[in-house]
């Protein structure tokens, strides 16, 4: 028995069905649903609303496999899954294109000034001058991880004539052209616009803190379309009230859940929605229907089932 756990592209259910394979779709499933189904099940797709944690495994007898629709696996025990012989796989490959299109689209939205104009307008004001923008060919980004999406998003950005500083802790031998392999220093040193592409861990949690912050030379704009809690939320509101940066695109947050907004996080939001300089989605730049399609293709082929 296969448990879907998340809405996945039809591509997966008519390929189970093909293989004659038995699985039950519950794309609203929660932990508890998912806890007192698990024994019978040999593997089950899941996405970010489920944390599969040992209390989970220790009553998965029969689990063979795990597959995470997209990227980031930080709501799954992996060493303890693995210890118990449970293969765990992922699929940032799929959704690697829609992330860095989407962070294009808003740094092009925030150094064009489109949606402050496009507001000024619906107030009946023609201003063109204090909207003047800035081209990014010739400018210099840095891209911190270099997986999936951040590679994707450097060689979109190098397309464009902007030289890409790229660190990545674990991968080198990648520069390329405009592509070059840089420390977190030269980045700070050195680049107009600062994207964050890293997992979600321990080592990854406030890599954008106040330290981090201070380090920046040209003022960048900084892009965060990875994890909420990569970039702490408190330093980024101090460095743009400091003027440390320039503009923020966030698709992100520390918490997504606005209904469960502390006191502080609800503040935070509604100052960082009140300026012109910030630019706020809500964890879509990887959500597109070309993505789906291929997030579900790509599970099934690492399972062998495609």
């Amino acid at each position: 028995m296969i448990i879907i756990t998340a809405p996945v592209h039809d591509i997966l259910i008519e390929t189970l069905h093909k293989n004659g394979l038995d699985f039950e779709y519950i794309p609203t499933a929660n932990y508890q649903i998912l806890f007192e189904k698990i024994e019978t099940a040999t593997g089950i797709v899941v996405a970010t609303q489920i944390n599969i944690d040992q209390k989970i495994l220790d009553r998965a007898n029969q689990l063979k496999w795990i597959a995470r629709l997209g990227s980031g696996m930080e709501h799954i025990d992996t060493v303890y899954a693995e210890s118990k012989n449970i293969r765990c796989i992922s699929s940032p490959e799929g959704n690697s294109n829609a992330v860095a299109e989407h962070a294009l689209g808003m740094l092009l939205n925030l150094v064009r000034n489109i949606n402050k104009s496009a507001a000024e307008i619906k107030e009946m004001k023609w201003v063109r001058n204090e909207n003047r923008g800035t081209e990014l060919s010739g400018k210099v980004a840095g891209i911190i991880g270099y997986g999936n999406t951040g590679a994707q998003f450097a060689k979109i950005l190098s397309a464009l004539g902007m030289t890409v500083l790229a660190y990545d802790k674990y991968k080198k031998g990648f520069e390329r052209n405009l592509i070059k392999e840089a420390s977190v220093a030269e980045i700070a040193e050195m680049a107009d616009v600062v994207s964050f592409h890293l997992p979600y861990n321990a080592e990854t949690n406030h890599f954008g803190d106040k330290d981090f912050f201070s380090s920046l030379k040209k003022r960048p704009i900084i892009i965060n379309t990875s994890r909420g809690k990569i970039v702490d939320t408190e330093a980024l509101i101090d460095a743009l009230q400091q003027k440390q940066i320039r503009t923020v695109a966030l698709d992100v947050m520390e918490n997504e859940n606005l209904k469960a907004l502390s006191e502080k996080q609800h503040d935070q939001l509604v100052w960082l929605s009140a300026q012109d300089n910030v630019l706020l989605t809500p964890h879509i730049a990887g959500y597109t229907f070309e993505a789906a399609y291929k997030m579900s293709k790509i599970l099934l082929e690492k399972l062998g089932i495609y």
